[in-house]
C-alpha cells in the first residue's frame, strides 16, 4: 500500500463535466443513489459515483432521476430552492448540506491511492474534498476554508 496520493487521469466524459462545472458555484450536497451530487448555482447537479464517474444534469431531470419516493424528492426540491435563495444554513436542512461559503469551483483534480479516490474541488477561498473507496462504495466530504 503506498501512502502518497498520484494524479489519476480523467476520462473524456469525466473531462467535459469538468469542464462544464468550472466556474459554477457549489452550494451544497446531498447523498442518494450511491453517489454524492453537487448543487450547483447554474441550476444543475453535479453526481459523483464512488467509482470516480460523474454527471451532469439539470437539477429537476437530476431529481426525477433519483431512486427515492416522492416525498423525498420534494423535500429535496425544496430544500435545493432554499439553497438557490440564500436562505439556507445547517439547522434549516435536512436533506441538503449547505456549503458554508459556497464554492466557485477553480480547479478540479483526480487522484488515486490504492482502492481509494479523491475528488479536490478548489476554490478561490473554499474548497471540497470528495474521498471515496472503490471496494467499499462509501463516500465522504470535507468542506475546507482557504485562509487569505
Amino acid at each position: 500500500m503506498t501512502d502518497e496520493w498520484t494524479e489519476e487521469q480523467t476520462g473524456t466524459h469525466q473531462d467535459h463535466v469538468i469542464a462544464h462545472v468550472l466556474g459554477a458555484t457549489v452550494l451544497g450536497y446531498f447523498e442518494a443513489d450511491d453517489a454524492l451530487h453537487l448543487a450547483l448555482d447554474i441550476g444543475f447537479i453535479w453526481t459523483v459515483f464512488a467509482d470516480a464517474e460523474m454527471g451532469l444534469l439539470p437539477e429537476s431531470l437530476a431529481l426525477k432521476e433519483l431512486n427515492v419516493g416522492g416525498e423525498d424528492r420534494a423535500r429535496l426540491s425544496d430544500e435545493l430552492q432554499v439553497l438557490h435563495d440564500g436562505d439556507a444554513d445547517a439547522g434549516t436542512l435536512t436533506c441538503v448540506t449547505p456549503i458554508a461559503a459556497g464554492c466557485l469551483i477553480e480547479e478540479v483534480r483526480l487522484l488515486a491511492k490504492d482502492d481509494l479516490r479523491r475528488l479536490e474541488i478548489h476554490g478561490e477561498l473554499s474548497g471540497l474534498i470528495v474521498e471515496m473507496s472503490l471496494t467499499m462504495g462509501k463516500m465522504s466530504v470535507e468542506e475546507l476554508q482557504i485562509l487569505e
